[in-house]
């Protein structure tokens, strides 16, 4: 038999990679317009994380880490869970939510 008129190979089938994430541009540093808001809105927060603070502010994780810590050392949050992996924090004035 004579072979086909593709050349008797089927065509491969391309595989997606799987969806592309855009990539988040966010800040590295407080700017007075992220400062004000960061010191305004987190006392409102009753939970207060890196993750909610990255996506609520659009900074970075290692910024919002410092913003943490820097607001628990004036006492405007206060820490409930620490962990290794991450710690959760809840507004200071909190009393019993």
């Amino acid at each position: 038999m004579a072979p086909s008129a593709t050349g008797g190979k089927k065509a491969k089938k391309k595989w997606s990679k799987g969806k592309v994430k855009d990539k988040a541009n966010h800040a590295v540093v407080l700017d007075k317009a992220t400062s004000d808001k960061l010191n305004k809105d987190v006392q409102s927060y009753k939970l207060i994380t890196v993750a909610v603070l990255v996506d609520r502010l659009k900074i970075n994780g290692s910024l919002a880490r410092r913003a943490l810590n820097d607001l628990e050392e004036k006492g405007v949050i206060k820490k409930i869970v620490a962990h290794s992996s991450g710690s959760i924090y809840t507004r200071a004035n909190a009393g019993s939510d």
